[in-house]
């Protein structure tokens, strides 16, 4: 019997960015959403300093299999930095694979190289495997509702 060689996480390239989307679509809709972005905006995003946003992928070979995404957010109560895990991600037939977890990992390295106290993030109250994922891994849930406002110019 073979066994299969562990997937990688690392940092997300630019020739990422196609697989990074598709991923990130799989996940909106996931979501019962829709991702809009587009290659340019993740890539400016991504690459062009100041960085906006940072990435990982676990990959196995050439084949993206999840991500995560955060950026660093100012708390006017506490007048420090946090990061923000945008997203997180494991393609459906890349689960049980203990890669969630590895990129959970990989963002926390993170915030704590770049000094950030606390990272926070959301996910649907619909979504009870990922909220039991989260108190697995010492997370803990606050109290909160989401909200939205539309901002665009009038159609």
């Amino acid at each position: 019997m073979t066994t299969r060689p562990e997937a990688r996480i690392r940092p997300v390239t630019p020739g990422d960015l196609t697989g990074l989307l598709g991923l990130m679509a799989e996940h909106a809709a996931f979501e019962r959403g829709q991702a809009s972005v587009q290659p340019w905006q993740l890539s400016r995003a991504l690459f062009e300093p100041p960085a906006r946003l940072f990435g990982w992928v676990a990959c196995d070979g050439a084949d993206l299999l999840g991500y995560a995404a955060a950026s660093r957010e100012f708390s006017a109560w506490r007048g420090d930095e946090h990061l923000h895990m945008d997203g997180l991600f494991v393609s459906a037939a890349a689960r049980n694979r203990g890669l969630g977890a590895r990129l959970v990992e990989a963002v926390v390295g993170f915030a704590r190289t770049a000094g950030l106290p606390e990272i926070q993030w959301q996910t649907p109250a619909w979504n009870l495997d990922a909220t039991r994922f989260y108190e697995r891994l010492g997370a803990v849930g606050k109290e909160k509702v989401r909200f939205s406002f539309d901002c665009s110019p009038a159609r």
